[in-house]
């Protein structure tokens, strides 16, 4: 069923009821109150939440409210019930210098994950192995920490250390992010046509059998097609992409066509939609943040201020002159938003990324789609630009005609179903021995 269809069927049976029932229409407030309610029934799960370890200290932490897009004060204000902390590990040099830095990189932000948990606030929040202790951990109040592998390069050469991760809590693992791996080629080869594996490399399809054996899902996110292609006919249990939208809608590499997303649905996987305004609408962000330039550029000239060229730039500055160009641009950016009125273009925002689920919902089917965030990481879109913002997701769900029962699935329950097949699958696998 196409999206228009879609929309004129829920249009047409909200017709017929209303005239059968000789009810009066439902009012905003009303269809609101109806999306709270199902907000805080049904398990609300994020599956993509990066993480910087310098927030995990006494002295600054997921306990308060800091700017951070994800954190506990935050989940609790905008009904956030399970957030996937990611270790997430940039690629660097395939060589043994590359694999031990990378291994230092991710024990340090599975032993934050677990301090947080354990030792800060275990009367707040608490990590999740398996899908029962999602409903349990949920059921005592409390917020849910779930653990994610962004990139197995920090695996190395030694296949064993998969086995590590998942003992340490890891709950999904992507064989590549933006570079190639010793696992897999990623999606960045679209960008120069440079590949090292045409997809897995040896070790990668041994990965996956590894993988399946411990109970970890095969995250599809950042490897190449070719790379999810050859691990979906590979893999014994069902896959997930952990944060990528419909390619379909809009044509980036790090989103999943129709062929990979129809492979997906035959392996019984799910895709959890993400939030991320380049991904979800490349020409519309674009526009905008040209307008938001062009705007910032008019104020810092009459203002007499100097502003950087790109965001390279401003990385490549020191500490102490990073902190001097903020302090010098930040009239710039408060004139900028109280002008925003001026601009024409708009942004991204939650119509359009409800957009993509409506697209891949109706290409593979309910039972298939799930939700992401990719906050902290660069994800969010006007509406939901961070935890506290999150029933805006679930009220326009209803607002389109998705039932309870939908949207409980698209929350959680897919993800939950993945999660508890991969596991059964695992055990399975080391019976055999």
């Amino acid at each position: 069923m196409t999206l228009f269809n879609r929309q004129l069927f829920s249009l047409l049976a909200a017709a017929l009821l209303l005239s059968a029932c000789a009810e009066t229409p439902e009012t905003a407030e009303q269809l609101e109150e109806r999306a709270r309610g199902i907000h805080e029934r049904v398990i609300t799960l994020d599956t993509h939440n990066d993480i910087s370890v310098s927030n995990f200290t006494d002295e600054r932490n997921y306990t308060m409210d800091l700017e951070t897009q994800v954190n506990i004060p935050k989940m609790v204000a905008g009904g956030l019930d399970v957030t996937w902390l990611v270790v997430y590990t940039g690629q660097g040099d395939l060589d043994e210098a590359g694999y031990a830095a990378a291994w230092e990189n991710a024990v340090s932000k599975f032993e934050a994950i677990h301090w947080l948990a354990e030792e800060k606030a275990p009367d707040q929040i608490e990590i999740a192995y398996t899908s029962d202790h999602v409903r349990k951990i949920v059921g005592e109040g409390k917020r849910v920490a779930m653990i994610a592998i962004e990139n197995a390069y920090p695996v190395g050469l030694d296949l064993d250390n998969i086995r590590q991760f998942a003992e340490w809590g890891g709950r999904y693992m992507s064989l590549s992010h933006n570079g190639h791996s010793q696992f897999a080629d990623s999606n960045t080869g679209e960008r120069d046509s440079v590949w090292l594996y045409q997809g897995l490399s040896d070790l990668g399809k041994q990965a996956i059998g590894e993988m399946n054996k411990w109970g970890i899902m095969v995250d599809l996110s950042h490897p190449s097609k070719k790379s999810n292609m050859q691990s979906m006919e590979l893999s014994r249990a069902p896959v997930m992409a952990s944060h990528s939208a419909a390619r379909g809608l809009n044509d980036v590499s790090r989103n999943l066509d129709d062929e990979e997303l129809m492979a997906l649905k035959e392996n019984g996987g799910v895709v959890q939609t993400v939030a991320f305004r380049s991904y979800v609408a490349s020409d519309k962000n674009s526009a905008y943040q040209e307008a938001i330039g062009a705007l910032r550029a008019e104020i810092a000239e009459e203002m007499g201020v100097e502003m950087i060229s790109s965001r390279r730039e401003f990385f490549q500055m020191s500490e102490d002159e990073r902190a001097a160009y903020m302090e010098a641009v930040a009239p710039v950016n408060a004139a900028a938003d109280e002008r925003m009125g001026e601009i024409d273009a708009k942004p991204v925002d939650v119509a359009d990324f409800v957009d993509h689920i409506d697209y891949l919902v109706d290409l593979i089917g309910i039972d298939h789609v799930g939700i992401s965030s990719d906050f902290d990481g660069g994800g969010g879109v006007d509406g939901w630009n961070d935890a506290s913002e999150t029933f805006n997701v679930t009220h326009e769900l209803v607002r389109r005609g998705y039932t309870e029962e939908e949207i409980g699935k698209m929350w959680s329950g897919n993800l939950l179903r993945v999660l508890d097949d991969v596991q059964r699958i695992a055990s399975e696998i080391q019976a055999e021995g």
